[in-house]
């Protein structure tokens, strides 16, 4: 297993805070589609054993219904807070986001969250609404509540919208990133303004939409490096300064992701998946937001 001491590179955001590039996410696998009352002990060791390999970005989101769940594993683990970088979203209880994160925080069992997102741009008409909302996230930050804000889903449009009125701008935008769903006008965007991007769904090139024109040439990647096609997939985001959130309820797999720190990527095989990538086109979340042959 990769030594619990592997460095995870960290990446500077616009406010000044660092985030770990790599996190271990609360959601897909253990999003709970029922009663929230309910423990699921799984997902409690699975967070605590991910924080004991040296995974200490935690992401979270109140609409995973697991932020209790995460924050008995971080109390659980024994390591200090100052030590764990914990994220969570806002989106149902985005009418009240000062109150939504009072309630998070109660159920994470913590004082603060390192970075609070808005999980989807998709309950506002308006640019009022998301800028209304927007405001709300800089009360939260202001209070102290969390350390940095930011957004996770957002376009263009919408990233401007809440821009026109900032007094913050937002630290990141957590989207579903992959060489099939490459977003490049959003990535300029981010970068022209100083927004961090942060990549959900990484791997989803080497599970859910393979065979794909990415295949042969990742696999020739692992080989040449000695680790899994999904190590490959999290480097590629990682050598392109892309905060990279993944999970797993395996311990084997978890600890192999972290070997994703000890190796990089050359500019040209980075851009060979890039320009593979271009090749097909594939969105494993929010479909119904999207025609299916929007690359936005």
């Amino acid at each position: 297993m990769a030594h619990i001491n592997t460095p995870i590179p960290s990446l500077k955001l616009n406010d000044g805070n660092s985030i770990p590039m790599l996190g271990y996410g609360t959601g897909t696998a253990w999003y709970k589609t029922g009663d929230e009352s309910s423990i699921d002990q799984a997902c409690v060791d699975s967070v605590k054993t991910a924080i004991k390999l040296g995974y200490y970005h935690l992401d979270g989101a109140e609409v995973y219904k697991t932020e209790t769940e995460l924050g008995m594993a971080i109390k659980q683990s024994g390591v200090t807070r100052e030590k764990l970088y914990v994220t969570t979203k806002v989106i149902t209880n985005i009418a009240d986001i000062p109150n939504a994160i009072k309630t998070s925080l109660k159920k994470l069992q913590l004082d603060y969250v390192d970075l609070y997102l808005i999980h989807a741009p998709f309950f506002a008409n308006t640019d009022e609404e998301h800028q209304k909302a927007w405001a709300e996230m800089e009360q939260v930050q202001a209070a102290g509540l969390a350390k940095s804000i930011g957004v996770s889903n957002y376009l263009p449009e919408h990233l401007s919208a809440i821009m026109e009125t900032a007094r913050v701008p937002p630290a990141i935008n957590q989207i579903e990133f992959h060489p099939y769903l490459q977003h490049p006008q959003l990535l300029e965007f981010h970068k022209k303004h100083g927004i961090a991007t942060s990549a959900y769904g990484p791997l989803t090139a080497v599970t859910k939409a393979k065979p794909g024109p990415v295949d042969d040439y990742m696999a020739a990647l692992a080989k040449k490096y000695g680790v899994s096609e999904g190590e490959v997939a999290l480097r590629w985001c990682i050598d392109q300064d892309i905060v990279t959130i993944t999970t797993s309820g395996k311990e084997q797999r978890m600890s192999d992701y972290l070997r994703c720190a000890t190796f990089k990527l050359t500019p040209k095989e980075i851009s060979e998946i890039l320009k593979l990538g271009e090749g097909k086109h594939f969105r494993g979340f929010w479909n119904h937001k999207f025609a299916d042959d929007d690359r936005r």
